[in-house]
């Protein structure tokens, strides 16, 4: 059936034990033989800084980024997920299943004295699919249980003969990020990397909010801390392998500077209801378009409402 918008009236840096000296950085291969479109398909989950878009609504109401005098770190209510969720996404390009993606909850691990949650995205291309472009990526972050925000980020990338490992560990207290090969960088207290900022959007309810409400975040990457921002486009009914499922629609924006070049933009539908888990991304790029969708999920804090079948 048609679908259209409908809009609704608002309403310290220390390394795990284990974990001797810096981590090794490794980047082997050309990033020139990387395909464009499977360098979409394996970092979708990754793309919450990819295109550059004016800035011109309201924002949303954002917590504090900043250390009181006491150094409490923040505290965040997370309604939304917890341990043992699994969610398994179909990639497409075009009319073509070219791989597999997975966002997961395996466990909890403790960083620096914090209970973290251990979050992993990981997207391989099909084995049917591996002779044109072979792709096995795994993005790992260990993300504060009470204030959403991550302590450490890794990195792992094997695309055709492209290869590397990277990581950044982070200080709130202290304000910095420390990558693997040593730098250390000042940061924002709460800066976020990929993988915490799309968990942290998951804990807003955004079933009221009004068509062109902005969320304001900060990424820190490769060196850098750029603005990121998540524009609400309001709601739809999306189907899926997995079920119908009535949405809220979000476009993930930076002002400038990126992960990633992109002529086209990205949209996500996260679920209306408690949990906001992704069922839906699609980004139209300069040869076609790009979806993934949700097929399996497991492990879900709350009952799905929002399925409708």
């Amino acid at each position: 059936m048609p679908t259209k918008f409908i809009t609704h009236p608002q309403g310290i840096f220390r390394r795990d034990s284990g974990s001797e000296g810096a981590p090794n950085v490794s980047v082997s291969g050309s990033r020139q033989a990387v395909n464009p479109a499977w360098r979409w398909l394996a970092l979708f989950f990754g793309t919450l800084l990819i295109s550059a878009t004016p800035l011109k609504t309201t924002s949303l109401s954002t917590p504090s980024t900043s250390i009181p005098a006491d150094g409490e770190l923040r505290h965040l209510d997370n309604n939304a997920f917890t341990v043992g969720e699994r969610l398994t996404f179909e990639l497409s390009y075009g009319i073509i299943t070219a791989g597999e993606a997975v966002m997961s909850i395996p466990g909890y691990k403790y960083v620096n004295g914090r209970k973290t949650y251990e979050t992993r995205i990981e997207a391989s291309s099909s084995s049917t699919f591996d002779w044109v472009f072979r792709v096995r990526d795994r993005y790992e972050t260990f993300m504060d249980v009470d204030g959403i925000f991550p302590w450490r980020f890794e990195q792992h990338v094997r695309e055709g003969h492209y290869s590397r490992d990277y990581d950044a560990f982070f200080d709130p207290t202290e304000e910095t990020a420390e990558t693997s090969d040593g730098q250390k960088f000042k940061t924002p207290a709460y800066v976020h990397d990929i993988v915490s900022a799309f968990y942290y959007v998951r804990t807003l309810d955004l079933t009221h909010a009004h068509k062109g409400d902005v969320i304001r975040l900060q990424n820190f990457y490769d060196g850098k801390t750029n603005p990121l921002s998540v524009r609400v486009l309001g709601h739809q009914q999306v189907e899926t392998e997995a079920g119908t499922f009535e949405c809220s629609v979000i476009e993930p924006m930076v002002v400038e500077g990126g992960l990633f070049k992109s002529e086209g933009t990205i949209k996500i539908w996260l679920t209306d209801d408690n949990n906001h888990i992704p069922v839906k991304m699609s980004s139209k790029i300069l040869i076609g378009e790009i979806e993934a969708k949700l097929v399996k999920y497991q492990g879900l804090r709350n009952t799905l409402t929002s399925k409708v079948d």
